[in-house]
């Protein structure tokens, strides 16, 4: 969503208002399995067959999604518009339907609920951790959500961090490792280690064994709230401050200072929001916050360095990375 820089009109009121009904679709289709089903020229008798579609609906959806610019269609067959084969199919590298995915199924009911959130303050889901990873369904949608958010800044980390004079790098939060993964396929010379509660160790080592990584992967369990994190050279904490609240976010900081040698480097993300006028994908996960956390926010840059430097860390730079994500950086002095 873009910031308005014009006057609204009645239009512009109408369509923002009912925005919710091309998301659906979007939403509808990948759970339905359309991307995976339209990678070639498909007619629609043939895609309505394949995904069980009622006959009534198939060809409107259809149309709704070429519409959308998310198909093609030529003659009577439908195919994949270029973006939706490269973020929309599962065996893609670029696949973003995890996201999706999850969103579908947790946050699209939540923004149902918008107003009751504004009102009372107070989450409008129930995420029991140990429940979800005890089923694998719902355990799966969130480790695809994780490694959707993930992959897209590991590739602007490799390109913008010097990993040259970095050698052991630890993931805080980090699921089961894509984000260090991505980093350690880019850069043979890093050893990588992910701290996260214990539920996250199998899934670790299954997903950095897949890619080779069995030898240089570390993973270490714990609670961040009550554990010390394990000593590495350089840590990186991203998309988890914003999950809690902002003594929490401290609290978290200072485990990670606390976790630094002399030298060592700390490298925050999130999608923080900038100063004066911000980009509303940022406010918007930052309701997202409220509506499934206790006291989950985005924050500011600046607030994420005053936190480094009440934990004892010198701020080194604040930089935007991809499209949202704001980087920020501290070192630990000698």
């Amino acid at each position: 969503m873009a910031v308005r820089t014009n006057e609204v009109d009645a239009d512009w009121i109408t369509r923002t208002g009912t925005a919710f009904c091309s998301a659906k679709i979007l939403l509808t289709a990948l759970e339905l399995g359309v991307f995976e089903a339209a990678t070639e020229d498909t007619t629609e008798p043939e895609l309505r067959t394949r995904l069980g579609l009622h006959p009534r609906a198939s060809l409107t959806l259809l149309q709704a999604l070429v519409s959308l610019g998310l198909l093609r269609r030529r003659g009577e067959h439908y195919r994949n518009a270029p973006a939706a084969q490269r973020h929309l199919v599962r065996s893609e590298p670029s696949y973003r339907g995890g996201y999706l995915l999850r969103a579908n199924h947790m946050l699209y009911p939540a923004w149902g609920r918008l107003t009751e959130a504004v009102r009372s303050g107070e989450p409008q889901v129930d995420l029991p951790f140990a429940e979800m990873t005890g089923d694998p369904a719902r355990l799966r949608r969130y480790l695809d959500m994780m490694d959707s958010l993930s992959a897209p800044v590991a590739e602007e980390l490799v390109r913008s961090v010097d990993w040259s004079i970095h050698r052991r790098v630890l993931d805080v939060g980090g699921a089961r490792g894509n984000l260090v993964s991505l980093l350690a396929l880019a850069h043979p010379h890093l050893e990588v280690g992910v701290f996260d509660l214990p539920q996250m160790e199998a899934p670790f080592h299954e997903h950095t064994s897949a890619h080779g990584l069995a030898e240089r992967a570390t993973f270490h369990p714990g609670d961040f709230f009550r554990d010390p994190l394990p000593e590495h050279e350089t840590i990186v904490i991203g998309h988890v401050l914003h999950n809690w609240a902002p003594e929490q976010r401290q609290a978290i900081v200072a485990k990670a200072a606390e976790a630094l040698p002399p030298g060592g480097t700390l490298l925050v993300y999130d999608q923080m929001i900038a100063a004066g006028l911000s980009d509303p994908e940022s406010l918007i996960t930052s309701l997202t916050m409220l509506l499934t956390t206790d006291g989950g926010a985005e924050y500011s840059a600046a607030q994420c360095e005053d936190w480094m430097k009440t934990a004892g860390l010198r701020p080194v730079s604040a930089v935007p990375i991809g499209v949202h994500d704001f980087l920020v950086r501290a070192e630990r002095d000698g």
